[in-house]
């Protein structure tokens, strides 16, 4: 089930908010966990035994740490509890890209049958390392209640694509949360903009980059290479930061007050600021559990920053462009903590901006492409070094078909809708005018862009998150 469907929309939702807010207070998380596990049973009900079973793991492995602290025994718990996760991440998710990249230089062939990836794995193993790791470390108490760690996990707002939410931010809401009116039609407002996001504009946004990207590369002009992977950075933001709007917002519809994770990344100037407002929550998880404690800036900068790139990007995907991407990022956030900030310091702003969008577009030629040799011989046509005209009719076509399009996603993409909602709100006197604003002119706003949502839903096929695959 994804957020963007009827099912979910008109009947799992309101189902849901009905029966959270009639039960009393010591039923509303079973409703909650209920609802969670038929959310993420709903298309694939087999998996559900994964993600049991891994919390299953996980609940015993805290217990076994709180009841061996300060001894070797918590230690033994934690590193046993941690395999075990990572071992199921590494059947389901990499067994195949290992098996067939060692086939060619073994002498034997190696039987495999792939036995399919459990949706969300990904952001439910690094769930329950932050449960471990922050028992282990003393920043939060195990759970003595398997069903709380259950709820933690598999809370149907961030289950299958995040945000990655420690555990020690949100272990008292999961005993005791308020929800305010003001929260939660909060709450809905952000879950709308992120249908929006999603809906409006990722999804015709990729049913135009595919042309491109997806076409014949013969045929593929200059500024039509360029168009098409710009289309492609707008998609995936709009469809990743419209995910997480959607997950934030619904945690507030229930009282939960999830941490921000996409903060603005095109308005950035290098690539170490994007990664600051990208996906926050993934390199907030690198950085807490992987980089300080391999040793941080202390003790071997330059391999503990290797390794988490590289691990950044085969997070993303079992493919080797994935951990391409994610080395790429690593060499120029090496390269601008060594010298080019302050090269950058010294440019004009709109120059380092420059500078950043051509590193970041090229970066998601090699995140598209899962055939290396397929994104390099695109680039040769972005960079000018394929025998490619300018443009040609097809992107002349496109160009005028969708004029409104992308100066509306570009402009969507930067905080100026942001700042004009928050200067009409502050200049408004308090009276009539800010009272129609906030409770006429903003509800109004909100349906609409629910209405053509689910206008733009009608006849649909299937359209899962980009991040659904990770």
């Amino acid at each position: 089930m994804v957020f963007s469907s009827f099912v979910f929309l008109f009947a799992f939702l309101p189902l849901v908010l009905l029966l959270y807010f009639c039960s009393p207070d010591k039923a509303k998380n079973a409703v909650l966990l209920a609802f969670s596990l038929l959310f993420y049973a709903w298309g694939e009900p087999l998996w559900i035994g994964v993600l049991l079973l891994n919390v299953a793991v996980g609940w015993a492995g805290g217990l076994l740490i709180e009841r061996g602290r300060g001894r070797r025994l918590a230690k033994i718990a934690m590193v046993a509890a941690l395999i075990f996760q990572v071992g199921v991440l590494v059947y389901f998710k990499y067994t195949g890209f290992l098996v067939h990249t060692l086939q060619p230089i073994l002498p034997f062939p190696v039987p495999f049958r792939d036995p399919g990836l459990p949706i969300g794995i990904s952001f439910f193993t690094f769930h329950l390392i932050s449960y471990l790791v922050d028992v282990y470390r003393g920043d939060a108490p195990a759970l003595r209640s398997y069903s709380k760690l259950l709820l933690y996990i598999s809370l149907f707002p961030q289950l299958v694509a995040g945000p990655i939410i420690r555990y020690a931010d949100v272990q008292e809401q999961l005993s005791r949360r308020r929800i305010t009116l003001e929260g939660f039609s909060t709450g809905i407002a952000r879950f709308v903009v992120g249908l929006g996001k999603k809906v409006v504009l990722a999804n015709t946004l990729a049913d135009i980059s595919t042309v491109f990207l997806d076409g014949d590369l013969g045929k593929l002009s200059l500024l039509g290479a360029w168009f098409g992977i710009v289309l492609f950075a707008l998609q995936i933001y709009f469809d990743f930061s419209g995910y997480s709007d959607m997950a934030i917002g619904l945690g507030r519809m229930f009282g939960f007050h999830f941490k921000e994770n996409f903060n603005y990344p095109y308005v950035s100037r290098s690539a170490s600021e994007f990664w600051r407002r990208w996906n926050i929550s993934v390199g907030r998880f690198f950085r807490d559990y992987v980089y300080i404690p391999l040793g941080g800036n202390r003790r071997n900068p330059a391999f503990n920053l290797f390794a988490v790139w590289f691990l950044t990007g085969l997070w993303h995907g079992a493919s080797w462009n994935y951990v391409l991407w994610g080395v790429y990022f690593g060499v120029f956030i090496a390269m601008e903590r060594s010298f080019l900030f302050r090269i950058l310091s010294v440019l004009p702003s709109f120059a380092s901006h420059i500078y950043f969008l051509a590193i970041v577009l090229i970066g998601w030629v090699f995140f598209y492409f899962e055939s290396i040799g397929r994104g390099l011989m695109y680039l040769r046509v972005m960079l000018g070094f394929a025998s490619a005209p300018l443009a040609n009719a097809e992107l002349a076509i496109h160009l005028q078909n969708h004029s409104f399009l992308l100066p509306i996603a570009v402009i969507a993409a930067t905080p100026l809708p942001a700042v004009l909602h928050r200067r009409l709100a502050a200049h408004m006197r308090p009276g009539f005018a800010r009272g129609l604003y906030a409770n006429t002119l903003v509800p109004l706003a909100c349906l609409a862009i629910l209405t053509v949502s689910a206008l733009l839903l009608v006849g649909k096929t299937y359209s899962p998150f980009f991040y659904f695959r990770f």
